[in-house]
């Protein structure tokens, strides 16, 4: 199975083999926290136990806090 990431610079594809991956998944995967980070699957804000499946986009974005 492959989906597309797109992720500051990075525009990829990218091949996972297990079944059920998850946006939190991903998440670790990366290193990024999901209280930080914002996902979108095929451009539909999505939450992150929500399962990538074969052909999906998902942009990861990153929120940033300020005062």
């Amino acid at each position: 199975m492959s989906f597309n990431l797109k992720y500051k610079n990075i525009d990829e594809e990218r091949e996972i083999d297990e079944e059920n991956y998850t946006i939190n998944d991903l998440l670790k995967d990366l290193e990024l926290s999901a209280q930080t980070t914002v996902a979108k699957i095929n451009g539909e804000l999505t939450v992150e136990d929500t399962i990538i499946n074969d052909g999906d986009e998902v942009q990861l974005i990153q929120i940033i806090y300020g005062g």
